[in-house]
């Protein structure tokens, strides 16, 4: 057997060599999960004559997939070309366009990101006459996507309705599903909700993928939903070698429809599973893992484990209590100034955590005045900017013109002179008689009151059909340029002459190297294949670790990263957790949010710093909250606590940079003292004592009336199960919940 086992723990070792049969992988944070995912691929090739193409490794993240990839192909060389390491969304797009012809779609389908469904929900809200303000676009394509996370059809959704809101939406989501077939797209939703159908509808193409992937390894299953969960139970149904790497207490993306019952239940599913726990962390010191391992020990729902490491016990966590949000980001900042001049830190060492996306304003204020270099991960991503999706939009049009949000984006971008009212009849015109939008604009001549604007739409059918043609014989650069050349898209940017003309010209530039590198690196480049990359792009892949800046962004967003330091910002009650989770009462919403916590004090390897503002500012008013309840979950002699500067302390007190000397002046150090907290400790169980018990009747502003099922004392609060006739069984938190016994 090769030595490269040999670096393995005893564990890894053991989930490695389990190659027969059901297995689940307790991962905890930082204990080297994907080596142990792909010395298992190896083991499966070497030592137990596994084909290559008989393996299925899936992932949620295009940087997973390729950090995957790039560890299996290093292990084996060229044995690794047949694998399938990817993520549910490219294996899907991988079965559909082979197969999708098999449940009335055409092979060449376009895939719209949120924007594309956004348009589309517009065009059904019009359509059906609902007014837009009282059903945002956001809103029913939220519930939309949830009930493709639940794999419920229209017709469903509609007998399940409960309501006029969910009626509305009912009648939406069935125009909706209608315009994506028409236009022969998919949504993110899908990519899989339409595998799982094609695998129910047609057993002869499950048989095929059955008996191709005997072994099928899922990474981060704490984080599949339904259809993904029904997607891996099909595929593995057969051979049952199903691999499954997760870690419930990071479970952390329930609003997005994941499930923490598949990671929980798996031996419920699979009764022969074997079950490994892999608990030695090799990223973080002791002092931090402690931490972590206190506040996710409170939660009820979740399998034990704890973290540890040969690693040394480090530094105390630093915990800050400062005046004010702008208090907190002024000592964020120094503080990375202070590393940077006293040790000799990179600027690519440091990451701001927080709730919020509206927490990065102050923190990227007081960046900008302390010339500290920085970028936020989960902005505005590069796909999402107009000049990038107008090309795009000419590409899919090109590629596929049944596509009519992308034609109806371009049929006036540049501006040729076709008006709303032209568009609106060309649309008419379209659905009268079931036809494409690009189609209808081929007739143009046979739609009235067309005379003055026929011309400049058929010079527009014309330029399509050109750039059609050329297709044929360019490659995907000289494509990209001729609709920029045919278009004068540039040129246009060039007479405007602003700054703001020129950055979008510098990313129509930057459009150009991503095809010029996704053309060099595919064997076989295509237009769809291009497309199709460039749709599955997360936000989390454009971040690199190499560019030397301080990265700021949601917790959500850091899942995954580790840094050298780790600033988690905001920990007050009703921000983090926030007032949601506290008001709803219900033990999973609290519990999501410890989860949540318990992810961000994971990313810090050498130093973790926490701070709270006493007074914030959110939508305008000042508010003033207790620091989060997670901070009294922490062990006391494990906090440096600190109370420093408030908002008062003067302006010399800043830090500044010289460009000129590349040196830092004016620095003064916090006065600090002890800090005492002042907010009230959470209530302990025997602190209070509840006034009813198992089988009685309680009172919930929410859920209305309903009986006590099982009550349950431990951590901060009581857990009280209760059968709510009008909501079923909840699990709530005493406190929280003030429920009220009905005599």
């Amino acid at each position: 057997m090769s030595n490269k086992y040999s670096m393995l723990n005893l564990e890894q070792r053991k989930a490695v060599f389990h190659t027969k049969g059901p297995l689940l992988i307790l991962a905890g944070a930082g204990s080297g999960k994907t080596r142990v995912l792909t010395h298992r691929i190896a083991f499966l090739i070497e030592e137990e004559q596994v084909k290559p193409w008989q393996i299925l490794a899936i992932t949620f993240t295009n940087k997973a997939a390729k950090e995957m990839r790039e560890r299996v192909d290093k292990l084996l060389g060229s044995f690794a070309e047949d694998i399938w390491v990817s993520t549910f969304h490219s294996t899907c797009v991988r079965i559909l366009r082979r197969h999708i012809d098999k449940i009335g779609y055409d092979r060449y389908f376009t895939i719209y990101d949120t924007d594309d469904q956004k348009r589309l929900i517009r065009e059904c809200l019009k359509q059906l006459n609902i007014d837009p303000k009282l059903y945002k676009e956001s809103s029913v394509l939220a519930a939309i996507s949830s009930a493709k996370d639940k794999m419920m059809i229209p017709s469903d959704y509609i007998k399940q309705a409960v309501g006029l809101r969910e009626e509305t939406v009912a009648k939406v989501y069935e125009l909706y599903q209608k315009k994506l077939m028409k236009n022969n797209a998919l949504d993110f939703n899908d990519l899989l909700f339409k595998t799982v159908e094609l695998f129910q509808s047609r057993p002869d193409v499950l048989e095929e993928y059955r008996d191709k992937f005997q072994y099928i390894m899922v990474d981060e299953y704490q984080d599949t939903n339904r259809v993904q969960y029904a997607f891996v139970s099909l595929l593995a149904s057969k051979h049952q070698n199903l691999c499954v790497v997760g870690d419930d207490d990071q479970s952390i993306y329930r609003f997005r429809g994941a499930d923490i019952r598949n990671i929980l239940e798996f031996e419920k599913d699979f009764p022969n599973a074997c079950v490994i726990k892999l608990e030695q962390n090799y990223r973080s010191t002791q002092n931090i893992l402690d931490t972590a391992n206190h506040v996710i020990g409170n939660n009820y729902g979740r399998k034990v484990k704890r973290l540890w490491t040969d690693k040394e016990k480090g530094e105390l966590i630093d915990f800050k209590s400062l005046q004010s949000e702008h208090a907190e980001a002024r000592y964020v900042a120094e503080e990375i100034v202070r590393q940077i001049e006293d040790n000799g830190r990179d600027y690519k060492d440091f990451a701001i955590l927080y709730r919020t996306n509206a927490q990065s304003r102050v923190l990227e204020e007081k960046f900008i005045s302390n010339n500290i270099p920085y970028k936020i991960i989960g902005g505005i991503s590069f796909y999402q900017r107009k000049e990038i999706k107008d090309v795009l939009a000419y590409l899919r049009t090109v590629n596929n013109s049944t596509d009519d949000i992308a034609v109806k984006r371009i049929i006036n971008v540049p501006k040729r002179g076709i008006g709303l009212s032209t568009i609106s009849r060309i649309e008419a015109y379209a659905d009268a008689n079931d036809i494409d939008f690009f189609d209808a604009c081929e007739k143009v001549s046979e739609i009235p009151g067309m005379t003055r604007s026929a011309n400049k739409v058929k010079s527009f059918v014309n330029l399509i059909k050109t750039l059609r043609v050329e297709m044929e014989t360019f490659d995907l650069i000289d494509l990209v340029n001729a609709v920029m050349d045919r278009t004068s898209y540039i040129k246009n940017l060039e007479i405007e002459g602003t700054l703001e003309a020129e950055g979008r010209i510098e990313n129509i530039g930057e459009l150009i190297s991503k095809v010029t590198e996704y053309q060099k690196n595919t064997e076989a480049p295509t237009l769809n294949g291009f497309l199709e990359e460039v749709a599955l792009i997360a936000d989390i892949d454009a971040y690199n670790d190499v560019s030397n800046y301080v990265v700021l962004m949601t917790i959500h967003s850091a899942k995954g990263l580790e840094f050298p330091f780790v600033f988690l910002t905001g920990m007050e009650d009703g921000l983090f957790p926030s007032y949601m989770s506290i008001s709803s009462g219900e033990e999973e919403d609290v519990e999501e949010e410890r989860r949540l916590c318990y992810v961000a004090i994971t990313r810090a390897m050498q130093k973790l710093y926490i701070s709270s503002a006493k007074t914030r500012m959110i939508r305008g008013l000042t508010q003033s909250n207790p620091f989060s309840r997670f901070i009294s979950e922490m062990p006391d002699d494990l906090l440096d606590r600190d109370e420093s500067m408030t908002n008062d302390e003067p302006e010399n007190t800043r830090v500044h940079y010289s460009r000129k000397n590349n040196s830092f002046f004016n620095v003064k150090p916090y006065q600090t003292n002890t800090y005492k907290p002042s907010a009230k400790p959470i209530p302990n169980p025997k602190s209070f004592v509840l006034d009813y018990d198992k089988g009685d009747l309680v009172m919930h502003a929410k859920f209305g009336i309903g009986e006590v099922l099982e009550i349950t004392s431990g951590g901060a609060d009581y857990q009280v199960k209760v059968n709510f006739p009008s909501a079923g069984v909840k699990k709530l938190l005493a406190k929280l919940s003030n429920l009220k016994k009905i005599d």
